[in-house]
């Protein structure tokens, strides 16, 4: 691994050292904010010790990192818009990770002191967004050839739709819950508050099989937890480490002979989709050709930059073959043509995007195109083990350091009457569920907001009421996060630039 950075001046370097703590400090953040609800339900049924749920939590938060893929760690990478990607070495790109990081980290850390439960996920997304309106304002560019707004709104609905349905699950569960075993003495306990139980029964805690279901959907959601906001980082820290050290991390040096292959083979089935539905080509070019008419001024300003060939794609399909003729591993390339590669598979991976959204393109063609795409980019959409085992690390440490305050206003504050066993349980058992199904789908979405709406839901459901004020705050911390940090992520990157590229 060190050899990567042989080589490396001081000034990289140090550069390196301060983007990779801005990520781990994110991400530390992130187990302080929403790792915290993994816990909040076994503290306050009192089903494990809060030393021990924490690090049970942060023990599983580092296993779901760990074995939870990258699906998500890239849907957060491209949000960004391919322009950024392609030219992510440059000044300007370095600035816009430096921007939304620090952005992230403000806004995290500041809801965290005021122990409001918000979202990393949606803290992260409005930097991004605020990052690229500024953007399109100083380059007077479109922004939607600026962003990719389709992937922002196909995450935003994922992000506002799953609390929706975290508190209607919680709430039918519980309703179940009431409904079943009416006569039944474990009906009874599941449906007592520990204070209630020991009040009534004498005992501390909860029914042993109430316990055990507690214990292991509180596993499961910060398993669940760590599977995708966890990725975040590794994504994040993967453009940092390309754009800081491209000749060790543009294209996985390390893939296998089989992965080279596998990327060949899709470029050349890629190029025999091309040929047979050259109409499907035409229609792009059409698309293409306003927005290439508006650019080519700036284009010609900023020849130095690398932009995708709308109007030949072929083109770019020739040329990469061209790279994976005889190509048995990328370590034997000069750093310039792994650059040329990843720059490549990346705009033939946009052109799929493209040929997906076409209306006349039928099922069948948008699973073949979506497997090319993954195939195309087995190579480059990639982390080596080391980084998943920090981001797993720092998310872990932060959920042990951090965790009490947002436990507190969601143990304690959301409702006006303690959490019962069943409201716990139905609570942690719709998160883990719901945040797994997310994470396997490759979708973003907030733990926080889940458990919190999840615990709404149940309590809702089972008559006791909320509080009120606490919901509104909880609510006004949610709707204040997009434009707040749309606009500071957006002052933060006109500041960087102002400074660091006069």
């Amino acid at each position: 691994m060190l050899h990567l950075f042989a080589g490396m001046n001081i000034n990289t370097g140090l550069l390196l050292i301060i983007a990779l703590i801005f990520v781990l400090c994110y991400e530390a953040i992130n187990g302080f904010h929403d790792t915290a609800n993994a816990v909040v339900t076994v503290i306050y049924t009192r089903t494990m010790h809060a030393q021990l749920a924490v690090i049970m939590s942060g023990i599983f938060n580092f296993f779901g990192v760990l074995l939870g893929g990258l699906s998500v760690a890239y849907t957060i990478v491209h949000l960004l818009p391919t322009d950024l990607l392609l030219n992510i070495g440059s000044c300007h790109g370095l600035i816009m990770i430096f921007s939304m990081l620090l952005t992230a980290i403000i806004w995290n850390l500041s809801t965290w002191y005021l122990g409001l439960p918000t979202s990393s996920s949606h803290t992260l997304i409005s930097a991004i967004i605020g990052i690229a309106l500024t953007n399109t304002i100083l380059t007077d560019s479109s922004l939607i050839n600026v962003l990719n707004v389709s992937k922002i709104i196909s995450v935003f609905s994922s992000l506002v739709i799953s609390p929706i349905i975290g508190l209607l699950i919680s709430g039918g569960l519980i309703f179940i819950l009431r409904h079943c075993y009416k006569n039944s003495k474990k009906h009874v306990r599941i449906h007592m508050t520990p204070s209630q139980r020991k009040k009534i029964d004498g005992k501390k805690k909860p029914p042993f099989w109430t316990r055990v279901i507690l214990v292991l959907s509180a596993m499961g959601v910060s398993y669940s937890h760590g599977s995708n906001d966890g990725q975040k980082g590794i994504g994040l820290i993967m453009l940092v480490l390309i754009s800081v050290v491209p000749a060790g991390f543009v294209v996985n040096i390390d893939a296998s002979n089989y992965e080279i292959t596998r990327t060949h083979d899709a470029i050349i089935n890629l190029e025999n989709y091309c040929n047979k539905h050259a109409v499907y080509l035409q229609v792009l070019h059409q698309l293409n050709k306003s927005d290439i008419s508006k650019s080519t001024d700036k284009d010609n300003k900023e020849d130095k930059k690398f932009h995708c060939n709308s109007i030949n794609e072929l083109d770019t399909i020739k040329q990469t073959k061209i790279l994976f003729d005889n190509l048995q591993n990328y370590d034997s390339l000069p750093v310039s043509k792994k650059i040329k590669i990843r720059y490549l598979l990346l705009c033939m991976a946009d052109t799929i995007d493209k040929f997906v959204k076409l209306p006349d393109i039928n099922v069948s063609d948008k699973n073949l195109l979506n497997k090319l795409k993954k195939d195309l980019l087995c190579t480059v959409e990639y982390a080596p083990l080391w980084i998943i085992i920090t981001v797993a690390l720092a998310i872990g440490i932060g959920t042990m350091i951090g965790w009490r305050r947002v436990a507190a206003t969601i143990g304690n504050k959301i409702g006006k009457r303690g959490m019962t066993y069943a409201q716990g349980m139905c609570a942690q058992i719709t998160a883990a569920i719901s945040i797994g199904i997310a994470s396997y789908t490759g979708m973003p979405v907030s733990t926080t907001h889940i458990l919190s709406s999840s615990v709404a839901g149940a309590m809702l459901a089972d008559g006791g009421g909320l509080h009120w004020r606490t919901i509104k705050n909880i609510i006004m911390a949610w709707i204040l996060t997009i434009p707040i940090c749309i606009l500071l992520s957006g002052l933060v990157y006109l500041i960087m630039l102002k400074l660091l590229t006069t």
